[in-house]
């Protein structure tokens, strides 16, 4: 006899990952942009690190950015 067909369980969520991956792109974004504002502080002399918050805060607003776009369509 023929057991009865059980459905299967759905497939797990990826937002995990998917969030995860966004994290991770984040914080690696902002530390590549983070490094290069430094050297280029560095290397320009200035005493106060304008290049460094300016990469950082243009790499975390892209970010949000493209989060909310993301977001949004989902």
């Amino acid at each position: 006899m023929e057991q009865p067909h059980t459905p299967t369980d759905p497939k797990p969520s990826n937002s995990f990952l998917r969030y995860g991956n966004f994290a991770l792109q984040l914080f690696g974004g902002m530390a590549l942009a983070g490094w290069l504002g430094y050297k280029l502080d560095q290397y320009l002399g200035f005493g106060f690190p304008v290049f460094l918050l300016s990469f950082v805060l243009i790499v975390f607003t892209g970010m949000l950015y493209t989060m909310y776009k993301k977001l949004k369509n989902d």
